[in-house]
């Protein structure tokens, strides 16, 4: 029997590595640039931190955690989310110690067992941006103007910014009172799991895909129609701020989330190409969340982008790192000068192929096609002896003659990467 990997646990291979790195480096780019700093925390929490957290109701700890018990009867399991366990590393290192407000964010793998489809699996991967210790609505437009940007610098004009409130624990349970009071006319129209959340959480009806739920929560009362006078007014200043950048936005009044720890503001960046799965990339403010978890009282926002569905967005752009040169030799005579030759420009940093099997000129040529190296240079005995060569520029066949050393190859394929 072939050995073939987990159901919904996918390889990346090269030449999608490429496009994930690209991701990778911009997300790291654009938030550095507005004065967040890295946190890596284990894949592996104790459940209770996700119960806690998302929530005893929600999907996620219900139906979807890789849960188990580990040789110490001690309940595990790997993370389905990031900002749970970056709270928790948070609180533990008493982060806020030294700074209430702090700008974290990070990238790895996350795990869920529901059905895999286009752009999700059940091992995924995110990256996500936390700002804790600010309370201002500012804080809200800076990370909505940051989401954005990441976008922009990416080189997508889709997604786009969708924004809502979810209230405060103060005014929401008015206006789950009236969902409830809308959805008890219709439950006949709605799934097993709506009717399931019903009683539990009756905001996620609106959440969901199947079309009899989607079309019996149409007229549903809309949440900012029940704000309090403080969540009203934290909703209208995101807006100005973001009005005040320039940051295209629309309001969808039936955007809710999925986890529990979530008030006011709320957000995605939508896509239509992607089919029913529209959302790449959400979040919002959790202002309770880090005193659920044993921490101080300390708001916080944050968001999270799915690796898998911002590289199908970039679409068969080619990420592969491509060698600036490859070197022929014309036997095996010239090869430990070409190896040496080779060592010395890899150390520099350009990025340098050749034949390691002795072939013939003919076949190591075809070679330099296949990997689309930008240059190309036949070393024989001549060359060795003069210490210059002539180089081919691939892509149209413009010869250029220079020195066979480090220094001359580098003037000549320009300035290597770092």
């Amino acid at each position: 029997m072939a050995l073939t990997a987990v159901k919904g646990f996918n390889d990346i291979l090269p030449d999608e590595s490429g496009r994930w790195r690209y991701i990778e480096q911009t997300a790291r780019r654009v938030f550095e640039r507005n004065g967040f700093g890295e946190i890596r925390v284990p894949v592996l929490e104790k459940t209770e931190l996700f119960c806690r957290s998302i929530g005893d109701a929600t999907d996620i700890v219900e139906k979807e955690m890789y849960t188990f018990t580990d040789k110490g009867e001690n309940s595990v399991t790997l993370r389905p989310e990031g900002t749970a366990g970056v709270m928790r590393a948070f609180i533990e290192h008493k982060l806020y110690a030294q700074d209430p407000i702090a700008k974290l964010y990070y990238m790895g793998p996350m795990f869920r067992y529901e059905r895999p489809q286009k752009g999700r699996y059940r091992q995924f991967h995110q990256i996500g941006a936390e700002i804790t210790g600010v309370n201002d609505p500012l804080a809200d437009a800076q990370v909505l103007n940051m989401l954005t940007a990441f976008f922009r610098e990416i080189g997508l004009t889709e997604p786009t910014l969708q924004i809502n409130s979810l209230g405060c624990p103060e005014c929401r349970p008015a206006y789950r009172n009236a969902l409830r009071g809308f959805l008890e006319e219709r439950m006949e129209h709605l799934c097993e799991d709506c009717k399931r959340r019903f009683a539990t959480n009756p905001l996620r009806t609106l959440d969901c895909k199947v079309p009899g739920c989607v079309e019996a929560t149409l007229g549903a009362p809309s949440v900012l129609e029940h704000l309090c006078s403080g969540c009203e007014d934290h909703f209208s200043s995101v807006r100005r701020y973001l009005d005040l950048s320039s940051t295209p936005y629309s309001i969808n009044h039936r955007m809710v989330r999925g986890l529990d720890y979530y008030t006011r503001t709320t957000f995605e960046m939508v896509t239509g190409l992607l089919g029913s799965q529209s959302a790449v990339a959400a979040g919002g403010r959790y202002d309770g969340l880090i005193s659920q978890l044993g921490g101080p009282a300390i708001p916080g926002i944050g968001f999270a982008l799915g690796l898998e569905r911002v590289a199908l967005l970039l679409g068969s752009q080619d990420f592969v790192s491509l060698p600036d040169l490859f070197i022929a030799t014309m036997g095996n005579g010239e090869r430990d000068a070409a190896f040496r030759l080779m060592d010395g420009l890899l150390k520099s940093g350009v990025r340098v192929e050749m034949d390691y099997e002795g072939k013939s000129l003919k076949s190591q040529m075809r070679r330099a096609d296949k990997l689309k190296a930008r240059y190309s240079v036949v070393i024989g005995g001549n060359e060795v002896v003069s210490g210059r060569a002539s180089f081919k520029r691939m892509a149209d066949g413009l010869q250029a003659d220079a020195e066979l050393t480090v220094a001359g190859i580098q003037k000549l394929v320009g300035k290597p990467e770092q």
